[in-house]
């Protein structure tokens, strides 16, 4: 038998993909951090990713203005620091300083990149027609920067209500993408 769950958890269930730090430069310089769960891929060529980011959210404004952002991917040693940077508000703090965290510079866009995160995406907003109606940004990434010299690599992913999963062991089917081998290359 199965039990019941309410539909309004369904986030619980769904929201698979790693939790990520958004990171923002506004027109006035300023940086900031945000902590994000609601993120998808839309498609892999050109690479698109589907942002959940409100009005509520500070980085909101530096992102409407600049149309630029990075998803930097935390690994699960910075998983305390990543709950504590969605627990404050990038109004009232610096969450580079307050956290001691890295800003380095980007290629493509404005914001910096996180130099202690696994991985750094940098973006740039290729519609935001979403945005006023669902929060829903789609960005476009521009570039990706990996820590290759990280050999596990952990990602943390959000369940909902404070939960959070852990990346385990890897599992490769990579032989058997023959419908797909031109994506993976």
């Amino acid at each position: 038998m199965h039990d019941s769950l309410p539909a309004d958890k369904a986030y619980r269930i769904l929201e698979s993909g790693p939790v990520v730090l958004v990171s923002t430069r506004g027109i006035d310089g300023r940086t900031n951090l945000m902590t994000m769960g609601f993120h998808m891929m839309i498609q892999h060529a050109p690479p698109l990713v589907g942002a959940i980011i409100g009005p509520w959210d500070y980085s909101h404004q530096a992102l409407s203005d600049t149309g630029e952002c990075v998803l930097a991917v935390p690994t699960v040693e910075l998983t305390e620091k990543v709950v504590d940077i969605g627990n404050c508000s990038g109004e009232t703090d610096d969450k580079f300083a307050r956290f001691g965290l890295t800003p380095a510079p980007a290629l493509t866009v404005n914001a910096p990149l996180v130099r202690e995160c696994w991985a750094n995406l940098e973006c740039q907003v290729v519609d935001d027609s979403w945005a006023r109606r669902y929060n829903l940004w789609v960005l476009e990434v521009q570039r990706i920067w990996l820590d290759t010299s990280r050999r596990n690599v952990r990602l943390v992913h959000h369940q909902g209500d404070g939960r959070f999963s852990v990346d385990g062991d890897l599992i490769d089917f990579s032989e058997k993408m023959v419908k797909w081998r031109d994506l993976m290359a």
